[in-house]
């Protein structure tokens, strides 16, 4: 099963590169993989058959599984199980799958750019259904479950282009996206009432959880609603035929043999355990005989050949959950007969309205005539279809409907009810519906008409008419021959109690009352058909009083216009609103969990260790109050750092010395990202005094730390167990291998949580660079050897007239950082001269290389000493900081070649990767190995395998800054300049001003 799926999962992620070689022939290669698996299927599936009554995991001759864990604290795993019911809906997946895959080749024309991801998808659709079906944990299910849902909305708006394609799709991503959300609140109610995820646990214990009461009958109810919508029963119909936009091949496959047999799948698996639960068959049967009914009713009036059929399969949908929701033995050997014999007949039908709208250029029955001359060969296919479909003997589908004939009218001789007979009546006139409409496709689509010429049309290929052919051919053959569809559906309906005599498939069950109710649907239905110009005629008359698209539109309408409402009120542009919003909650909320809870406070108090904390304090306190007074932004960002280098001397003073150092690299930072921003917006922070607000703001901000600091009092307060931190020096020595708790601790004993900070880093980085940047990261800066000279027109301006003093030493600085020795600092080269800093350069010039070095030792040192990859990652993005800051954006893009895409992509990878590791090695994902061994010249080395997720810290943390430089600095700007970099010219002197340089010089 495992090596099924993962080849599935693989192939069509590689498709895109086979179609790029091979064109649409790729098709072929796709459509031979689940073909393979068919075979596999089809040799091994004696294995899954006969024990299926063996419902408990572990069980004496159960099917085949297979359980890995996956997260055991929420009892979730990857725990798959092939028995008989997930087998026969395999047929239909992989079957099926395989001769879609192949028409495709002649369906889609060559050269098409999108046959790629098409293919692709197609695939990745047939893998998650074989998973969906397959999987027995209710969490795996609920994945494979929503991967159809993207999927099937990806492969129905293949026509991007078609505003239909677009709204058909969005219409089935929210409705059946609806029904799998509600479907996993079912699930997690019923597996936390079973104590188990598992599904065959689950059903083993059924008896037992029925007793439970409401609590398992909402969850079954909430379970139903998902198969309700995924199989589009009413009131959740209608995405079905809006979905007819998609291509044929994804009509002929997700709509008529898979995905919506997803929900039909669900209440088969559930129906042997839960049918006897309070609401189950008040939603299975009235939804499924009412969906019967509508979708056959409003088939008859359809003009679109596959439209017919998209109503067409909405009824049959009905009556198959109808069926298989009955909930006995007789129901079960009739629904799966009737679903695999719905997925043939359909199949064949919606291929067939392929070639037909290929070879013609419609699909309109108006327009359509002498179809079954000009393809005599498509029209008998055809014509196999629909006969199956309507139930005409000796078809696979009149033995599918002989068997719910028979299995209705046992129900309704056993429980003499009138419920039980309108079932029946029920049935029966929605069979008549079908093959009034089953004769309304044959006419429409190949007869000859009178008052319409003939339709041009093209021979139809071999290759093209194979697949529904054999599909044909099968309902045939399975027809006269049922007994090998009897014999792989029996043991699924052995997991119903026996209720007389076993019943079975056959094409002859002797003159029945199920025989006659077939002649009767029959003769009904060509009396319906021939009468089909009355019926329309009456179809016009009549308008439903409720309509589920137009009450779908109107709800959606209604959500549309909340959230306008809503977002008007609240995205109002102004961060002083959202701040005071936010603020206010986080004040709000926990006041009022700890008031309800009554919750302790300490019972004395410590203030200070020393008196310097006190002074540390009040610094702190005054920079806090400058902040909140001050009127020009830049000093209010001087006066916030200020609070922030206060709290890392706190953190020195207690003996933290790695909190310490990142936050005063921190604070560094963020400082100049700020005093970087600030170029863009006014000096001032009001345009008038906000008198009335200050205090209100200063009060809020008071409030906001008054509940910090109670939380953390009321925290330590109600602790009454132990500290796990008092075991973090041990675990970080003797499992980390490492002296620095506090590293250790982010890279080993909580790398979960470090690795989740990375990727906030890198989308926070990204966010960044996506309201900078209009196109691109900004990694493509123009290096200095492309410098434009109008970065520097106006300093030369300035210089020309400026004093001759002035000129003089503005000269010589220029020919100090210009000559080609000292090339690696392009200040002389890149910036105006009155930008320039001669201190700031000797400064640069002496550090960088000094601090990218200390950098490294940080990260290298960081497990045994202060330091680690953040920390080093911050002073490596300081250093960069200074290269900015003394020569500009060119000197940014010289210190920093590699793009910061590069750092942080490559940063996540080496962190991934270095989770990942250790399960090769038999070890759990981020576990530690320690290694030690002896170096010439270095002696005893212990390298701890953690310190590669460090080097990945590094990297992104690096990768982080850089981002910010090139966003908030390098790209302000670049647009300062007014666009001068788009030129190519390299930045040298104009000859007057370069004799004069040297004239000063010497």
């Amino acid at each position: 099963m495992l090596i099924v799926l993962t080849v599935l999962f693989t192939v069509a992620l590689v498709a895109p590169l086979l179609f790029r070689r091979i064109g649409r022939s790729a098709f072929y290669v796709l459509a031979a993989v689940p073909a393979a698996a068919f075979v596999w299927l089809l040799v091994t599936f004696p294995r899954y058959t006969g024990a299926d009554q063996t419902l408990a995991s572990g069980a004496p001759n159960a099917p085949p599984s297979v359980i890995i864990p996956w997260i055991p604290d929420l009892r979730v795993e990857l725990a798959f199980r092939m028995d008989t019911l997930a087998a026969v809906l395999s047929i239909l997946i992989l079957g099926v799958g395989s001769l879609v895959l192949f028409y495709c080749a002649r369906y889609f024309r060559p050269g098409d750019p999108q046959m790629g991801a098409f293919g692709s998808q197609l695939l990745a659709f047939a893998a998650a259904m074989f998973g969906l079906v397959t999987a027995d944990d209710l969490i795996l299910l609920f994945i494979f479950w929503e991967l159809t849902t993207i999927l099937s909305y990806l492969l129905i708006g293949y026509s991007a282009h078609r505003l239909s394609a677009r709204r058909a799709a969005l219409q089935a991503l929210i409705v059946t996206t609806f029904g799998g959300l509600t479907m996993l609140v079912g699930m997690v109610l019923i597996g936390d009432t079973a104590g188990t995820l598992r599904i065959s646990e689950i059903l083993a214990m059924a008896p037992q959880l029925l007793e439970r009461g409401a609590v398992v009958d909402v969850a079954i109810v909430l379970m139903l609603v998902g198969a309700v919508s995924k199989s589009a029963l009413l009131p959740f119909h209608f995405w079905l035929p809006a979905a007819m936009a998609a291509p044929t091949p994804v009509s002929a496959y997700l709509h008529a043999a898979a995905m919506v047999k997803a929900g039909i799948y669900l209440v088969a698996r559930l129906a042997p355990g839960f049918s006897e639960s309070a609401y189950w068959h008040v939603v299975v049967l009235v939804l499924g005989l009412s969906t019967m009914l509508l979708g056959g009713w409003r088939a008859l009036r359809q003009y679109d050949l596959k439209l017919i059929l998209a109503y067409g399969t909405v009824s049959q949908l009905g009556f198959l959950t109808l069926v298989v929701g009955l909930g006995n033995r007789e129901a079960a050997v009739a629904g799966l007969g009737m679903l695999l014999a719905h997925g043939f007949f359909k199949a064949t039908l919606f291929l067939v309205v392929g070639i037909v709208d290929h070879q013609s250029g419609t699909r309109d029955i108006r327009k359509l005539s002498g179809i079954h001359r000009s393809s005599p060969q498509l029209f008998i296919v055809a014509l196999i279809g629909a006969a199956s479909m309507a139930g005409v003997p000796p078809l696979l589908g009149f033995v599918g409907k002989e068997s719910v004939y028979e299995t209705f009218v046992h129900y309704a001789e056993k429980q003499g009810t009138a419920g039980a007979a309108v079932l029946l009546a029920g049935v029966v006139i929605g069979s008549i519906l079908t093959f009034a409409y089953s004769a309304r496709f044959v006419w429409g689509g190949f007869a000859t008409k009178a008052n319409c010429p003939p339709t041009p049309f093209k021979r139809v290929p071999w290759a093209f008419l194979a697949a529904p052919g054999i599909l044909a051919v099968v309902s045939v053959v399975f027809g006269l021959w049922p007994a090998p569809l009897d014999a792989a559906i029996v043991s699924y309906a052995d997991l119903y109690p026996a209720d007389g005599d076993p019943t079975h498939l056959a094409l002859w069950h002797g003159f029945t009352t199920a025989l006659l109710l077939t002649v009767i649907t029959i003769g009904m239905g060509l009396l319906l058909f021939w009468q089909r110009l009355g019926v329309e005629r009456v179809q016009a008359r009549f308008t439903a009083p409720l309509d589920a698209e137009r009450s779908y539109r109107g709800i959606i309408g209604v959500l549309d216009d909340v959230a306008v409402w809503v977002t008007g009120r609240t995205q109002r542009g102004s961060l002083m609103f959202y701040l005071f919003v936010i603020l206010s909650v986080a004040v709000v909320t926990p006041l009022f969990a700890l008031i309800v809870r009554d919750a302790p406070l300490p019972e004395q108090f410590h203030w200070f260790d020393s008196p310097l904390q006190v002074v540390i304090g009040v610094g702190i306190i005054l920079g806090a109050l400058a902040a909140a007074r001050a009127n020009k932004r830049f000093l209010a960002v001087l006066m916030v750092s200020v609070t922030g280098y206060g709290i890392a001397l706190i953190f020195a003073l207690q003996g933290a010395p790695d909190l310490a150092l990142t936050q005063m690299l921190v604070e560094t930072i963020v400082l100049v990202a700020f005093v970087l921003a600030l170029r863009s917006l006014p000096a001032r922070l009001w345009k008038r005094e906000p008198a009335g607000h200050r205090l209100l703001r200063a009060a809020l901000g008071l409030a906001f730390g008054a509940t910090m600091v109670m939380i953390a009092m009321t925290a330590m307060a109600s602790r009454v167990a132990e500290p796990i931190s008092l075991a973090f020096p041990d675990l970080a020595y003797e499992v980390g291998g490492g002296a620095n708790i506090v590293n250790v601790t982010l890279v080993d004993v909580r790398a979960w949580d470090t690795f989740g900070e990375l990727s906030v880093l890198a989308m926070a980085a990204t966010g960044v660079a996506s309201l900078i940047f209009v196109r691109g990261r900004g990694d493509k800066r123009r290096r200095a050897e492309g410098v434009a000279t109008g970065s520097v027109d106006r300093g030369r301006e300035h210089f020309a007239s400026s004093s001759g003093r002035q000129q003089a030493t503005l000269a010589l600085a220029r020919k100090f950082s210009s000559v080609s020795r000292d090339a690696w600092l392009v200040a002389g080269r890149t910036l105006a001269p009155e930008r320039r800093s001669i201190i700031f350069e000797v400064v640069t010039r002496l550090l960088f290389h000094s601090v990218i070095l200390f950098s490294i030792y940080l990260l290298l040192a960081g497990h045994n000493m202060p330091g680690g990859g953040f920390a080093g990652g911050l002073m490596a993005g300081l250093a960069l900081t200074i290269r900015y800051l003394a020569g500009g954006r060119f000197e940014l893009a010289e210190a920093s070649p590699v793009s910061a895409g590069l750092l942080l992509g490559g940063g996540l990878g080496i962190a991934g990767l270095s989770a990942a590791v250790p399960l090769f090695f038999g070890g759990q994902v981020l576990q530690s190995a320690i290694i030690k061994f002896t170096w010439p010249l270095f002696g005893e080395i212990k390298f701890v395998t953690s310190t590669i997720f460090d080097i990945g810290v590094y990297l992104v943390v690096v990768g982080l800054v850089l981002d910010v430089l090139r966003s908030l600095g390098s790209e302000i700007d670049e647009r300062s300049e007014g666009g001068s970099s788009s030129q190519d010219e390299t930045l040298e002197p104009e000859p007057e001003i370069a004799s004069r340089e040297e004239e000063v010089a010497r």
